[in-house]
């Protein structure tokens, strides 16, 4: 009967010496992702196996090129966030190094980041229409099949594809998605990759008369069509992983998902709506008016709103998280696109006025509506297919303009001669860049994993 209580205490010393060793162990980086949604020109997303001591990872790590940032969060899960006036021209190598919050030293590692979106555009090529994809070298290189036309196109918000509508000849839509398989995040010794193209998938079972494609964050995409056959406007949603279910909802126009949440904004005759979706808390709330979404800020929650007022004037408003709309602008011009930062702190506005001679001009304002910058585009008209879409690791707005013709600045001479391209504007000073490339439309495809 001695020997259980001897092996009760080999047991525990076996428990004991085990504890020891696990507290002697160094901190392990379990996981480390880019965070699509930050309020700096890039962020990344790390969790460790032990709490870690932010002030010594701040302290030890190292970016190359040298660039501002900060450490946010604490425990085992932290934030790196570049800084705001910090703009990325290159891959960045990120030195980790730090000690847990016993002094432990974390195995030091590097590893290769590249936070920069790419341009996905609608190309006019010999032969009709055709998505491409824009490298960071400059080459440019194909997506799909030519079309005849390309009325829509929506790149996913997570970066993992691009949704086109297109038609083989004069008539009906099929909409099919092309994933996109990107390696921009990687350990050093790995190295980056371009983006490699997947095969293609169908998408619309039927031929369409008009497809309106959304795209958020999560990876979720949300289509609105109407089949040749029925003529009968269907709502349909694909999660992440690729499981489709048909929605029931009443709308006046295109549903937009929002970037960063389980939600989507549903335009009625009363207002809009913002609603949860399908799995989420079915809570709504309606924002009376004449309104339309104009661009939403890509995080925390804001977005921008054009008022058509009775007096047949025109305001962009902010819409932030539990307050009222705040009007930035107001004015007779025609408000053709707008864009903000992430934190809603900087807007740009563009305007154009058709009264007369077509005058095309870009505003930068502060969230209270301050006028910060104006730049007048003579010589150029928005392609009416266009956003403003802006890219906060660069500071720079992408969108797609096309030049007047000389001698006749209404624009009635022959498109064909005067192609739209896309132009680069910088988001501080608002000087513009044209890339001489024939386009119809432009987007960003966000850099992920």
């Amino acid at each position: 009967m001695k020997v259980w209580p001897a092996l009760v205490a080999a047991g525990f010393g076996l428990v004991l010496v085990q504890q020891q060793l696990l507290l002697r162990r160094p901190p392990r980086l379990l996981g480390i992702q880019p965070a699509l949604a930050s309020s700096g020109p890039g962020a990344l997303d790390l969790r460790f196996s032990r709490p870690m001591d932010q002030a010594s990872l701040a302290q030890e790590s190292r970016l190359s090129p040298a660039m501002p940032a900060s450490w946010f969060g604490n425990g085992k899960s932290l934030r790196l966030l570049l800084a705001n006036d910090g703009r990325v021209t290159a891959p960045i190598t990120l030195d980790l190094a730090g000690l847990d919050h016993r002094r432990l030293p974390l195995p030091s590692q590097r590893w290769s980041w590249d936070p920069r979106p790419r341009i996905v555009a609608v190309v006019s090529v010999q032969g009709g229409q055709q998505v491409q994809l824009q490298h960071h070298d400059g080459r440019w290189q194909a997506v799909g099949p030519i079309w005849h036309s390309l009325p829509s196109l929506q790149v996913m918000g997570d970066g993992s594809g691009i949704v086109m509508a297109g038609a083989k000849r004069l008539g009906p839509l099929e909409v099919w998605r092309v994933p996109v398989r990107q390696r921009n995040l990687a350990p050093a010794q790995l190295g980056l990759l371009p983006p490699q193209i997947g095969v293609p998938q169908r998408l619309s079972n039927r031929p369409l008369l008009f497809a309106y494609l959304s795209s958020n964050q999560r990876g979720d995409l949300l289509m609105q069509s109407s089949s040749v056959a029925s003529g009968q406007a269907k709502t349909q949603l694909w999660d992440s992983d690729g499981r489709s279910q048909a929605l029931t909802l009443e709308t006046s126009g295109p549903i937009r998902l929002v970037p960063h949440g389980a939600a989507m904004v549903v335009p009625n005759p009363d207002g809009l709506m913002l609603m949860g979706l399908p799995g989420q808390a079915q809570t709504r709330q309606i924002l009376p008016g004449s309104r339309e979404l104009s661009a939403f800020c890509r995080g925390g929650g804001r977005a921008l709103l054009v008022h058509y007022r009775p007096d047949f004037s025109r305001s962009l408003e902010l819409v932030e998280p539990g307050q009222p709309p705040r009007p930035l602008w107001q004015g007779q011009e025609g408000v053709a696109a707008s864009a903000c930062s992430a934190n809603g702190r900087t807007i740009w506005l563009m305007l154009v006025d058709s009264v007369g001679q077509p005058r095309l001009q870009i505003l930068a304002l502060n969230h209270r509506g301050q006028l910060l910058q104006r730049r007048w585009l003579a010589g150029w008209e928005l392609e009416p297919t266009t956003s403003l879409d802006f890219d906060a690791s660069r500071n720079q707005l992408l969108l797609t303009l096309r030049p007047l013709p000389a001698g006749d600045r209404h624009g009635q001479r022959d498109q064909a001669s005067r192609p739209a391209m896309p132009a680069l504007i910088d988001a501080s000073s608002l000087k513009m860049e044209v890339l001489s490339k024939p386009i119809l439309q432009a987007q960003w495809l966000p850099a992920s994993g």
